[in-house]
């Protein structure tokens, strides 16, 4: 585990990890390459500052101070997990892991292992727009893991980011129609576009309007 695949560590969040103080481990590289994407470094990135060794160092002298830990990117399942979160487990820390759900089998074992707590889910748009959105193939291992997710009763959440000129109203609904479909009753969390600058699109923020009243309220929706 020393590799370097560690792009930066944000020390402490009481936001990323319901309920828990936490700190986010942004891991480099990613399988999808999403025009809105404001993590471009990230995700471009070869090589990291820092080794998954180099964070257990950081959380041993967490312990008493923080209770959970994020696993984010880039997409943190596009390297191998599992014996690093073995050893975060040992100090007894709750692990969150954000994902794009390709690597369904990844997230599987995790889950079966008992080394993850909590999952934020990315659903990045409707299968119609998911491949022009994403730049992947991924749409069907995305929705093999919702579906597990699902089916398991594992603790997690779905989230969609909202570009107004990439995703509108009908796209949305869609969406909250297929996550009924497939039985999800939880909370369905929309996030606005950062414009940052630089993203990998090169895409700015939009003049078009989101009509948040057309939305289907078969869901309960969680603005962040």
């Amino acid at each position: 585990m020393n590799k370097k695949v560690v792009y930066d560590l944000t020390s402490f969040t009481h936001l990323d990890f319901p309920n828990h103080l936490a700190c986010i481990i942004w891991l480099i590289g990613c399988n999808m390459k999403c025009d809105y994407c404001y993590n471009k470094s990230i995700v471009f990135s070869k090589e990291g500052q820092k080794s998954f060794n180099d964070i257990l160092t950081f959380l041993k002298k967490r312990v008493g101070l923080l209770d959970g830990v994020v696993l984010s990117g880039g997409e943190a399942t596009g390297h191998n997990l599992i014996p690093f979160c073995k050893e975060v487990k040992k100090l007894g820390f709750s692990i969150k892991l954000d994902t794009n759900g390709a690597n369904f089998k990844q997230i599987k074992d995790l889950i079966e292992l008992n080394l993850i707590d909590y999952i934020a889910l990315d659903y990045k748009a409707p299968q119609y727009k998911f491949k022009e959105i994403t730049h992947s193939n991924s749409f069907e291992a995305f929705s093999k893991t919702l579906d597990f997710l699902i089916s398991s009763g594992f603790t997690f959440e779905v989230r969609t980011t909202i570009h107004n000129d990439l995703l509108n109203e009908k796209d949305i609904n869609f969406i909250i129609n297929d996550l009924i479909k497939r039985g999800y009753k939880k909370q369905y969390f929309l996030q606005q576009f950062l414009d940052t600058g630089d993203n990998i699109g090169n895409i700015e923020s939009t003049l078009k309007s989101f009509d948040k009243s057309t939305l289907s309220k078969d869901l309960e929706i969680i603005w962040r």
